[in-house]
């Protein structure tokens, strides 16, 4: 239970700070959107290229019956959001920012020190970590892109946007290095880490300076979308995640609680970054990430009473 509690106090405080930066207008009107473009161009491809090039990808085989029970519980929740506001008729990068929020799991800031805490082990969130950023994160950015205003893009240049996005073309290349086994030079690895450690901090602190002046979250115009993302997040996606993990896959208890814990997971901070650089979901992404930060606190206290 600890580790549920040092987990949000941490990212409270961090958040809290931001939030404190824009009330005394430390950084002018523009700081949000500068410690946005900063995490989302630099900082962050940094973060991602130093993990995943240092990351052991025999991880993923080793757990791959949680790995997949995970996915097969983030694509169900995506879709299940994806099919209601498809209905509802709202637009690609709305449902685009919304399927995130309702699936994308807060793996890094906040499923590292849970992980520790509440599953004993930290390796438990890097197989998750892998999958969002190799295949979901890429997938995600690159309908974003294509979904922005202008002319209509030559077929090459379509099939090439992942490899063109920052974050995507990080990943991508911190794996294909890990893949190979190269170790990357210290003089080059270092200016790297020391950037990429900002990454965590910027989006919090850009998050936390959204808040001001706003209310209560699922207030407004997109309160449907805000309540159904975050209603996915917290209840949905942990309870499909243990019914597949216990039906199809017949995962022992400690396994359960693992894809139950990660599944409950709120929704990552990043994604907030992700609608403000390209100005869709702006409102969504951050309430709906606010939401479901609240509601995990009594849902994986209550997953770690019932299964651990």
């Amino acid at each position: 239970m600890l580790g549920v509690l040092t987990g949000f106090l941490v990212i409270a405080m961090v958040i809290a700070t931001g939030y404190l930066i824009a009330r005394r207008a430390y950084l002018g009107d523009d700081g949000r959107q500068v410690l946005n473009r900063l995490a989302f161009h630099v900082a962050t491809p940094c973060l991602l290229f130093t993990t995943l090039a240092a990351a052991d990808l025999g991880t993923l085989i080793s757990q791959s019956q949680r790995l997949l029970v995970t996915a097969l519980a983030t694509l169900t929740t995506a879709g299940v959001f994806i099919t209601i506001a498809r209905l509802n008729g709202w637009g690609t990068g709305h449902i685009t920012i919304g399927a995130l929020c309702s699936s994308y799991v807060n793996a890094g800031n906040l499923g590292i020190p849970i992980a520790v805490y509440v599953l004993g082990e930290a390796s438990l969130v890097a197989p998750v970590l892998l999958l969002q950023q190799i295949l979901i994160t890429p997938i995600a950015l690159t309908a974003l892109d294509l979904n922005r205003s202008g002319e209509p893009q030559p077929l090459l240049r379509r099939l090439t946007t992942p490899l063109r996005n920052p974050m995507a073309a990080a990943a991508l290349a911190g794996t294909a290095l890990s893949a190979t086994g190269l170790t990357v030079p210290r003089p080059v690895l270092g200016p790297l880490t020391l950037i990429g450690n900002m990454s965590v901090p910027a989006v919090l602190m850009a998050f936390g300076m959204s808040l001001r002046g706003r209310g209560l979250p699922a207030r407004g115009l997109h309160r449907p979308a805000i309540v159904l993302s975050a209603s996915l997040k917290t209840a949905f996606q942990p309870l499909i995640a243990y019914g597949l993990g216990a039906t199809l896959f017949h995962l022992a208890r400690p396994a359960l609680l693992d894809v139950a814990v990660i599944g409950a997971l709120p929704a990552a901070q990043n994604l907030y970054t992700y609608a403000s650089q390209y100005r869709t979901g702006e409102n969504l992404a951050r309430e709906s990430i606010l939401l479901s930060t609240i509601l995990a606190v009594p849902a994986l206290f209550t997953i770690a009473a019932l299964l651990g």
